[in-house]
């Protein structure tokens, strides 16, 4: 069984995910992120607390990927924290390590500020593009 807990804080949103994130549970994800998304701009970063993940296959990194962007027009970042090492080999596989901010906890990620993108831009074309990797 998969769950998404939001929790909103001064500093920017926390969605602690518990699970399986898969194809059937995604939409759980989308739901949630396209409510933080409606809240508009100026509300500091999302971070997604992976501690409670078992599991995250492609439509569940298709899905950070889109909240990725979506949260990128409003200038806000996506930071992922306590990843567990299964799903780090899969990001570091596919080479979203190079794309998403990681840090050991929420409350790191949260302290890193409320600054737009941490990894990526888009271009005009809306692309993402490298950017500076940062030290986590």
């Amino acid at each position: 069984m998969f769950a998404v807990q939001v929790t909103r804080q001064a500093r920017g949103a926390v969605f602690a995910l518990r699970g399986e994130l898969d194809f059937d549970s995604v939409v759980q994800l989308h739901e949630a992120g396209d409510d933080e998304v409606a809240r508009g701009a100026g509300e500091g970063p999302v971070v997604v607390d992976c501690a409670g993940l078992a599991f995250c296959d492609s439509s569940g990194i298709g899905a950070l990927l889109r909240l990725f962007h979506q949260l990128a027009a409003q200038d806000r970042a996506l930071r992922l924290a306590a990843v567990p090492t299964s799903v780090a080999r899969l990001f570091s596989i596919t080479g979203l390590d190079r794309v998403f901010s990681v840090y050991t906890d929420a409350e790191q990620a949260l302290a890193a500020g409320t600054g737009g993108h941490d990894r990526m831009a888009a271009d005009t074309n809306g692309t993402a593009q490298p950017m500076e990797r940062r030290n986590t």
